[in-house]
């Protein structure tokens, strides 16, 4: 993997782990969130799930367009 291919992969795979990470915590973990109204924790857990979905559109990417060569 070139340096480029690996920094983008290690971006997206962070990103992701953080994520899972906050899911996990405001699922299974409410109360250690601290001074949060119903408003945050519902904007948190959106925030995450989008931070989920866009690191795993990167991966998706860098697998089909960066991990090989294509011709277009």
């Amino acid at each position: 993997m070139s340096r480029l291919k690996d920094m983008l992969y290690t971006s997206a795979m962070a990103d992701k782990a953080k994520a899972l990470l906050t899911l996990d915590l405001l699922e299974n973990n409410p109360a250690g969130i601290g001074d949060h109204s119903t408003e945050d924790f519902y904007k948190n857990a959106e925030e995450a799930l989008a931070m989920l979905a866009d690191a795993d559109d990167r991966l998706e990417a860098i697998d089909r367009y960066l991990a090989k060569k294509q011709v277009v």
